[in-house]
C-alpha cells in the first residue's frame, strides 16, 4: 500500500471524483468512446491527443481542448503502446505532480506497467493498469469489462467513475497484474474471433448460408458473445472498425512475448499470429478484427 501518498492524494482523487474532472490522453477508438461515456454522465473532460483532429468529435459533444492534460489532479490515458506512453508522459513530465491519479487504460507490457508503477509511486503519483476488454463500442455503450491493478486504496476512491466505464470491474492486485490478465483475455478472445471466423468460412465453402449457420450457432453449445458482436459483420463483411485488426496483432505479439519470458508455448495463438499477419499483409490492417474473416474464406487458386 502506497501510504506516503495519503492522504494528499486521497484528497485530491476524491476532489476530483467529486467535481467530476478528469483529462483524457489519448483519442483512439478507445479513449474517443471512453471520452463520450464521462461527457454523458456529467464529467467535465479535458483531452488532449497528439493528433488535434481526432479531438473534434468529442470536442462537438462537449469536451475541452488542453495543451495541459497532466496539469489535472485525474487522468484517464488510452494510448497505442507502452512505449508511446513512456513518450508521452516524457513530453508533460513537467507537470506530474504528487497525488496525482494516473489511470492507464493502454494494453501494455505487464513488465513495463509494474516498473511505471514503481518509478511514479516514488514520486508519490498513484498509477492503475486498467484495460478495457471489450470494442470500442461496448466501451461506448457501457457494457465493457475494466481490470484495474494497482494501490488498492486509490483503486476504491475510484469507485464511482469505475461505474462510468464499464459494466464490469475486477480488481487484479499490484500494477502489472491487470496488463497480465488483458493479455489472457485477448488471447481467449481473439481465439473465439478466428474460430468463428473459419466456421463460417467453413459454412460458405459447403454450401451453407452464413446467416443460417451463424443463427445455428448462436443457438449451440458452441455459442460465444462473439458470435453477437462480430458475426454479422463477418457475414456482411463491414468492417468499420471497433478494434483494429493490427492493433490485436500488436497485442498477440505481446502475448507471445509474455508466454517467451513465461518458458511456455502457445500453439494456437502462433497461428492466429500468422493469420493477422497474412490479413495485414493484404491490406485489412486498419479495418475492424473481424475482416480475419478475409483470409479464412479464400479459397486457394
Amino acid at each position: 500500500m502506497l501510504v506516503t501518498l495519503m492522504p494528499y492524494p486521497e484528497q485530491l482523487a476524491v476532489i476530483s471524483i467529486a467535481s467530476k474532472q478528469i483529462s483524457v490522453v489519448g483519442l483512439g477508438l478507445m479513449g474517443t468512446a471512453l471520452s463520450a461515456r464521462l461527457l454523458e454522465h456529467g464529467w467535465q473532460v479535458a483531452v488532449w491527443n497528439r493528433t488535434v483532429a481526432k479531438a473534434e468529435p468529442v470536442l462537438a459533444k462537449g469536451a475541452r481542448w488542453t495543451d495541459r492534460p497532466f496539469a489535472a489532479d485525474l487522468v484517464l490515458i488510452s494510448l497505442y503502446t507502452s512505449e508511446i506512453v513512456e513518450q508521452v508522459l516524457q513530453q508533460h513530465k513537467a507537470d506530474l505532480h504528487v497525488g496525482q491519479v494516473l489511470i492507464d487504460t493502454t494494453t501494455a507490457e505487464p513488465e513495463h506497467s509494474a516498473d511505471l508503477g514503481r518509478r511514479l509511486a516514488a514520486r508519490h503519483i498513484a498509477y492503475l493498469d486498467a484495460p478495457i476488454s471489450g470494442s470500442s463500442e461496448q466501451a461506448r455503450q457501457g457494457e465493457a469489462t475494466l481490470i484495474v491493478g494497482g494501490d488498492r486504496a486509490v483503486f476504491d476512491l475510484c469507485a464511482e467513475l469505475w461505474g462510468v466505464l464499464a459494466a464490469r470491474v475486477f480488481y487484479s492486485g499490484a500494477c502489472g497484474s491487470a496488463a497480465r490478465m488483458k493479455l489472457i483475455s485477448n488471447l481467449v478472445l481473439g481465439l473465439n474471433r478466428a474460430a468463428l471466423a473459419e466456421g463460417l468460412a467453413f459454412a460458405e465453402a459447403l454450401g451453407v448460408e452464413p446467416s443460417s449457420a451463424l443463427e445455428i450457432l448462436r443457438g449451440s453449445m458452441a455459442y460465444s458473445r462473439t458470435m453477437d458482436v462480430k458475426g454479422r459483420k463477418m457475414i456482411d463483411r463491414n468492417y468499420e472498425p471497433q478494434a483494429r485488426l493490427s492493433q490485436h496483432l500488436k497485442d498477440v505479439r505481446l502475448m507471445q512475448e509474455a508466454a517467451r519470458q513465461a518458458g511456455v508455448e502457445l500453439p494456437l495463438t502462433a497461428t492466429h499470429q500468422k493469420l493477422l499477419e497474412q490479413a495485414e499483409a493484404q491490406g485489412y490492417g486498419a479495418l475492424d478484427n473481424s475482416a480475419i474473416f478475409e483470409v479464412l474464406r479464400r479459397r486457394p487458386e
